[in-house]
């Protein structure tokens, strides 16, 4: 049910800005739609990396599966790493909504310069578009919550953001059917092209809402002249000597993609070390901020290891179903891209019955904690990799017996599940925790936890073709059902921690 707008002020400063549709902030619909078109772009272009990286047909690469399997960690471990820094940006200098629209641009130029055919179109466009995301991605998500703040709903934000997901799933469940197909049984660089046109669509969302949006993401929290200065100093310093070394590696003769996948655990680790270190010093900080960013950091460690697992659906998933599966249809085989496809689908069917649960159970006081989410998500992708375990097994080595599609669908089922247990409650999770000066910041670091997912999926992926896929898949599944049974036992401590916020 449409409200009325009502000036009511808040205890963020500034005036309610009204509620839209069923209660949740008019603004919210203009962001969730330029995030649907994003995660088009996004998701339209991850679904066929791999599959483009060995194939030899339609202007593939035709290199070595391992290799792909590499370049795709790497390729999804910047992205999200690059968010720390992108979240700082936003919050600090440029202001969320200026960060947001920088980020649209560069995602648009990165995605129309891979549809170029040459090697290095291909690999600046790939650089471009984790740089966008980077940007993009903390700040959207910022904006959404100050959304919330500004009208006084801050407790629907658990709900809000699984609103959010559901919205960009729409997103992310049309692009592999498109950008899939047209890649897959047309042209790779054509289906790139169709990624960008997706971006283009969701800056020109924000353009056409900005209105609704008032100043939401105008304002950043500033440093100082003099402490940012300091910090692009030292932020430029790194980004030299790295450069600087990886022009020695390539100059040596001696440079291959291991050495990129082997340093980027190293960062995807050291980073969130050094970062979390460094917040925890900060001396504006309030009393009741530094237990709670060191309950953030057990969130943190958990995200880490569900996106090392769950997200080897875009790598060693997809060969899986290109394989050792049997995609057949009445003579037909459709691509193996489509199974990208259908997490989203799971996602838009189960979202609003999950958002529902969640709104109803927090008003009779029974709403599961945080922690048990979380614990949730853990067991749920544990299990999904038991069924994988079973189907490599059925599969054989070579998948000389190719598998039904159930047992992709059952994975995807699971790990769906457990997804809306963690990411949408993870993004809200940040804003509640967050210092005021720092919320872009904590929720850039919240998908750093997906960098150091996908950094250790470098090293991890390695493994399965020596342990083959029932060890494999039974090794993660046994370690994330372990994982998530002791994170449930730490729900007292950490709840000490969070200070009254669930």
């Amino acid at each position: 049910m449409t409200q009325d707008a009502v000036n009511i002020p808040t205890e963020h400063g500034g005036q309610s800005l009204g509620h839209g549709v069923a209660g949740h902030p008019k603004g919210v619909l203009p962001l969730v739609f330029a995030e649907l078109w994003e995660r088009f772009s996004w998701n339209g272009m991850r679904g066929v990396l791999v599959l483009f990286l060995v194939s030899s047909v339609h202007g593939g690469l035709g290199i070595a599966p391992a290799t792909a399997v590499a370049i795709y960690g790497v390729y999804n471990s910047a992205a999200y790493m690059l968010a720390v820094p992108g979240g700082w940006l936003g919050g600090r200098v440029l202001g969320p909504r200026r960060a947001v629209v920088l980020g649209g641009a560069v995602l648009v130029l990165g995605h129309f310069s891979m549809a170029v055919p040459t090697i290095a179109t291909f690999c600046c466009g790939l650089l471009l578009v984790a740089v966008g995301t980077g940007l993009l991605k903390p700040n959207i998500a910022a904006m959404i919550g100050e959304l919330y703040e500004r009208n006084g709903i801050a407790e629907r934000k658990d709900a809000g953001f699984t609103v959010l997901y559901i919205g960009v799933n729409i997103g992310s469940f049309a692009a592999p059917l498109v950008v899939g197909t047209v890649a897959e049984e047309i042209n790779w660089h054509i289906g790139f092209a169709i990624a960008g046109v997706g971006m283009l669509v969701s800056l020109l969302t924000l353009f056409l809402n900005r209105q609704p949006l008032s100043d939401i993401g105008r304002v950043s929290a500033r440093m100082d002249p003099g402490q940012r200065s300091s910090t692009f100093r030292r932020a430029g310093l790194w980004l030299a000597v790295g450069v600087a070394l990886l022009a020695v590696d390539i100059a040596s003769g001696a440079f291959s993609i291991d050495h990129v996948v082997n340093v980027m655990p190293i960062l995807g680790v050291g980073i969130p070390v050094l970062y979390f270190a460094s917040i925890l010093r900060n001396g504006g900080l309030a009393r009741e901020d530094r237990p709670r960013i060191k309950a953030y950091i057990w969130f943190f460690g958990v995200a880490v290891l569900f996106w090392m697992i769950y997200d080897q659906s875009g790598s060693l998933l997809s060969l899986f179903a290109d394989g050792k599966t049997d995609r057949s249809l009445g003579g037909w085989q459709f691509p193996a891209s489509w199974f990208q496809s259908v997490n989203p689908a799971l996602v838009i069917l189960l979202g609003p019955a999950l958002a529902a649960l969640w709104i109803s159970t927090a008003r009779r006081s029974r709403e599961p904690s945080t922690v048990t989410k979380f614990s949730f998500a853990l067991l749920l992708v544990g299990a999904s990799f038991g069924v994988m375990a079973v189907a490599g097994w059925f599969a054989g080595g070579n998948g000389a017996a190719k598998v039904s599609i159930l047992w992709l669908l059952a994975v995807y089922l699971l790990q769906t599940i457990g997804e809306l247990c963690l990411v949408p409650v993870g993004l809200a999770l940040s804003t509640k925790l967050a210092p005021a000066a720092f919320v872009s910041q904590l929720i850039g670091l919240w998908y750093m936890a997906g960098a150091t997912g996908h950094a250790i999926n470098g090293w991890v992926t390695q493994l399965n073709k020596p342990m083959g896929d029932t060890a494999y898949y039974g090794l993660w599944a046994t370690v994330a059902l372990i994982a998530g049974g002791c994170f449930l036992l730490c729900s007292r401590r950490l709840g000490v921690l969070m200070q009254g916020v669930r």
